[in-house]
């Protein structure tokens, strides 16, 4: 099996277990932490597994094999075919910083400012505690955050880029490219492979990942399920 292969559901049980919740085949993320979840087959004893770790009424983000089937207790809240892409160059090439531009790592202090940046561009789920899965890395202008990328899923030999997003005042300035390119590093430097998910249908973004040096590995679907409500 390939290390990319039921990806959530091996970051839970390999490299990111210490964050995992888990029921019989389902694990899912620390809710603060993330909304990811996952497990070992779509089948009615996997649902039913997962239904044991989320609340009436709470959502989990899966990234499916094939589009979202209903399922009883599930109710579907939005769903996307979402590409899955690796990284397949050499060590990735840093542009020089532009003068007085400071990229700092953003940690705890800087949690607010990741919230509000993530809840204004919508990069993907974003909860307070993600910072912890990874190194994340920002840009601050005028004492505000305006962009910034981390690492999210790992399992063994690959991290995930995840969070890549500029607030929409300060785009078009190559601030993303830079971000994504030194965490593209420091995973390089640790002898991983880069790898990341996007919607298929942002085409602008998926262009500049195949200019990173992404190539699209599989075409999964990203399923936001809420478990209903029992009486």
């Amino acid at each position: 099996m390939h290390a990319l292969h039921n990806v959530c559901y091996q970051a839970l049980t390999t490299r990111q277990a210490h964050f995992a919740e888990s029921s019989d085949q389902a694990r899912r993320f620390f809710p603060e932490v993330s909304v990811i979840g996952g497990f070992l087959e779509p089948t009615p004893r996997g649902y039913d597994s997962l239904a044991a770790l989320v609340k009436d009424g709470q959502t989990v983000n899966l990234a499916l094999e094939a589009p979202y089937q209903p399922q009883p207790g599930w109710t579907l809240v939005f769903g996307s075919p979402m590409l899955q892409m690796v990284y397949e160059r050499d060590r990735p090439e840093l542009n020089s910083t532009p003068t007085g531009e400071t990229i700092v790592e953003l940690g705890p202090d800087n949690v607010p400012d990741m919230m509000e940046l993530t809840s204004l561009t919508r990069p993907g789920p974003f909860s307070r505690r993600t910072h912890e899965l990874g190194t994340y890395l920002g840009i601050y202008r005028d004492g505000k955050l305006i962009a910034m990328a981390g690492e999210r899923l790992k399992v063994p030999g690959y991290t995930e880029v995840s969070a890549v997003c500029t607030n929409p005042d300060h785009t078009g300035k190559g601030h993303a490219r830079r971000l994504m390119t030194m965490v593209m590093l420091r995973i390089f430097d640790r002898g991983e492979t880069p790898f990341l998910h996007v919607r298929e249908a942002n085409a602008r973004a998926v262009q500049l990942y195949e200019r990173l040096g992404f190539a699209k590995r599989v075409l999964l679907h990203l399923a936001v399920l809420r478990k209903d409500t029992t009486q």
